[in-house]
C-alpha cells in the first residue's frame, strides 16, 4: 500500500461517471480526497458516499476535490449518483488497476470465503501529486467529516 510522502499514480486513466476519461495527473494543483470503496449500492459503500456528498461543500470550501473509487462500471455509477444524490465524480476501475497501483487491491474474507476485493481506503493527495495520509479500514458513516476535521 502506498504511504505518505509515496507519489500517487499520476497516469492510470479511469472513465468517471459521465464517460469522460480521466487521470489524477489532470488534478495537478489541486488537493484530492480519493477514496475507494467496495460496491455501489451496498450498505457501506451508501453511507461512506452519502457522508462525503453531506461534507462535499465544506471540503471544496477548503480547495478539496473529492472522487469516489470502485470497480463498478461506468452505468453502475451513473445509477449510485442518482440514487444517493451525490454531488462529485466516481471512477470506474473494472480492471482495478488504479487499485493495484495504490496497493489497495488485496485478499479479504467473508463467512469463511476469501475473494480479491477492493480496501476501504482514503488518500488525500496533495497539490504536486503527493500522498499527505492515508487512513485505512475507515468507517464510512463518519468518514468524511473525519477527513474535514484532520483538513480543516
Amino acid at each position: 500500500m502506498l504511504k505518505p510522502k509515496d507519489v500517487a499514480p499520476l497516469n492510470i486513466s479511469l472513465k468517471n461517471n459521465q464517460d469522460e476519461v480521466v487521470s489524477l495527473k489532470d488534478f495537478l494543483g489541486k488537493k484530492v480526497v480519493l477514496y475507494f470503496y467496495p460496491k455501489d449500492n451496498t450498505p457501506g459503500c451508501a453511507k461512506e458516499a452519502c457522508s462525503f456528498r453531506d461534507f462535499n461543500d465544506e471540503l471544496k470550501d477548503l480547495g478539496i476535490v473529492v472522487l469516489g473509487v470502485s470497480k463498478d462500471s461506468v452505468k453502475s455509477h451513473q445509477k449510485f449518483i442518482t440514487e444517493q444524490k451525490l454531488n462529485f465524480p466516481l471512477l470506474s476501475d473494472p480492471d482495478h488497476i488504479l487499485a493495484e497501483a495504490f496497493g489497495i487491491w488485496a485478499k479479504k474474507k467473508m463467512m469463511g470465503r476469501e475473494y480479491m476485493g477492493m480496501l476501504r481506503t482514503t488518500f488525500l493527495i496533495n497539490e504536486q501529486g503527493i500522498i499527505d495520509i492515508v487512513w485505512e479500514n475507515v468507517s464510512p458513516e463518519n468518514h468524511a467529516k473525519e477527513v474535514w476535521e484532520y483538513i480543516k
